[in-house]
């Protein structure tokens, strides 16, 4: 697969080229609203919406490899800048998520405060993601290390300085919500020092044809709008305030959220269904 960057004024876009495989880190899909999350040969996650869909429940294995290289503390305080450094090191990675089509990567240091705190999946194994609550935050990968431990006590010492490299988190649509692929121990450090982990954010972007197929959807109702005319007391204002909002959207399309991709699980339901019986067998034991 080749991959090149996008030449253009806007965010960092990857345009990873070649045949539609699966990647080495994957989503993968069977009937009855089971999902998984493949590293190489072995799952790493296992999910089920429920049948109410107000919902989704994780169970997480170990063996969870981050496709990111390790950070050492003197190139942390260089600051590079980590979009770019972490599309490299994506770009490199015999582990990671980058199939062909698009890609955005983005930092990110504002969230809802919900989506560390409530809605941060710290326990470990599993899980539910409620979305009857509305759930819209980040799923470790790992389990967690301790706020104490001697690994992150240095990162907290970083974090008090602003040295700590952001976290990466990808976007996966059918959990409205994002992966935590690197930094576990960073984000740890953040929260303990009461400070929102620095994020780079990994999401799939629409192909151009797609981009052209939504613009124009916008496009016509925007013309559609315009043609009614506005009926308030300042109808050049709204005008103004609507070609605002429409100029935002056309040009906010292209390096939007498109759903994260997903390929069937190769063994169907029996497949899912053999894990999760492996994952139950485990933890009755523990």
């Amino acid at each position: 697969m080749r991959i090149r960057r996008e030449n253009h004024p806007g965010p960092l876009v990857l345009h990873a080229e070649g045949p539609p495989e699966p990647p080495p880190l994957r989503m993968e899909m069977a009937d009855g609203r089971r999902m998984l999350l493949r590293q190489g040969d072995r799952p790493v996650l296992l999910a089920r919406v429920d049948e109410d869909r107000s919902g989704v429940r994780v169970h997480r294995l170990e063996g969870y490899r981050s496709p990111l290289p390790p950070i050492r503390a003197d190139k942390a305080r260089r600051g590079p800048e980590w979009r770019y450094r972490y599309a490299r090191w994506l770009e490199e990675a015999v582990e990671g998520p980058l199939h062909a089509g698009r890609w955005v990567i983005g930092t990110r240091e504002v969230f809802p405060p919900y989506v560390w705190d409530s809605d941060f999946l710290s326990a470990w194994p599993g899980g539910l993601l409620d979305w009857n609550d509305g759930w819209n935050g980040v799923v470790p990968l790992r389990r967690l290390s301790a706020p104490d431990a001697p690994r992150v006590k240095a990162y907290r010492k970083q974090a008090g300085d602003g040295s700590l490299p952001p976290v990466l988190l990808w976007w996966v649509t059918a959990f409205d919500g994002w992966l935590l692929l690197d930094g576990h121990d960073r984000a740890v450090a953040a929260l303990a020092e009461g400070l929102t982990p620095r994020t780079v954010v990994l999401h799939r972007a629409e192909d151009a044809e797609r981009t052209a197929e939504l613009i124009a959807a916008m496009t016509a109702d925007h013309e559609a709008l315009t043609a009614r005319g506005f009926p308030g007391p300042d109808p050049e204002r709204q005008y103004e305030a609507v070609a605002r909002g429409f100029a935002w959207a056309v040009a906010d399309t292209p390096y939007g959220e498109a759903r994260t991709r997903a390929w069937p699980i190769p063994g169907g339901t029996a497949e899912w269904d053999a894990w999760m019986l492996e994952f139950r067998h485990e933890h009755d034991r523990t």
